[in-house]
């Protein structure tokens, strides 16, 4: 077990590509009695503590169909709560600017952060704000003295863009399936929303580019402006090289 999880490419978290592997040939439905202990897999999972031997012996049967997988797959974590905080940040943008937002992020993955202004969210206080209707609703808690800015309307979304080096396509199933799988069995609150967004995602269809972030944001950003969508929020000084 030790040398399939030492495929992993090199940078990459070793555990997370080894046991997403595992989880990812059951998830595509890979028969064996380990699946009996998987919460994603089983309405009541057996005791984790005496899933070792199923465990054992899973990687012995498909140990190379695990290798290829750990050998060609990355992580790359779809974190959809992280919206929680981005909301209120982008809220204070817009009432800064007063003008409609163009979002680029940078390690998109799959995009499913670019589609914030989609979603619910509540902060503990019975008040819910954004999109009422969303799919996703998103809770998170404040915590010390200064409240965020909570706007009764979305902030205006003008174009959003994606970049990363690997781009995951969840119209894809092979990628759907991948990045499923690298969310623990266990969690299943993540794994709802994630679906959850993944629907969002193929609803709403969003530029992803694969490339270098750092190298393609400067002509990326320029060619977002020459469309006639001000960034005032882009700082040129922060770019090297900015001028070229």
């Amino acid at each position: 077990m030790l040398g399939l999880a030492s495929e992993a490419k090199d940078g990459q978290p070793m555990r997370i590509c080894f046991f997403g592997a595992i989880h990812y040939l059951l998830l595509k439905g890979k028969e064996h009695e380990l699946k009996e202990f998987y919460p994603s897999l089983v309405e009541d999972p057996g005791n984790t503590q005496e899933s070792f031997e199923s465990f054992k012996d899973f990687c012995r049967l498909n140990s190379q169909e695990i290798k290829e997988i750990v050998k060609s797959k990355i992580v790359q974590t779809n974190e959809v709560r992280r919206c929680a905080y981005l909301f209120p940040v982008f809220a204070y943008v817009f009432q800064q600017t007063e003008k409609p937002l163009a979002m680029i992020e940078i390690g998109t993955s799959a995009g499913l952060q670019l589609l914030w202004d989609k979603y619910s969210y509540s902060y503990g206080t019975g008040e819910t704000y954004g999109n009422r209707n969303a799919n996703v609703h998103l809770t998170s808690e404040i915590k010390g003295g200064h409240v965020p800015i909570f706007p009764e309307e979305m902030p205006p979304v003008a174009s959003r863009m994606g970049v990363d080096l690997y781009i995951n396509d969840l119209k894809n199933r092979e990628d759907f399936l991948w990045l499923n799988s690298i969310i623990w069995p266990e969690h299943e609150e993540r794994r709802t929303l994630f679906e959850k967004a993944a629907q969002s995602v193929k609803e709403n269809p969003i530029c992803l580019i694969e490339g270098d972030g750092v190298e393609l944001l400067p002509g990326r950003a320029w060619k977002v402006v020459y469309m006639g969508i001000e960034l005032d929020f882009i700082n040129h000084s922060h770019f090297e090289n900015f001028e070229t």
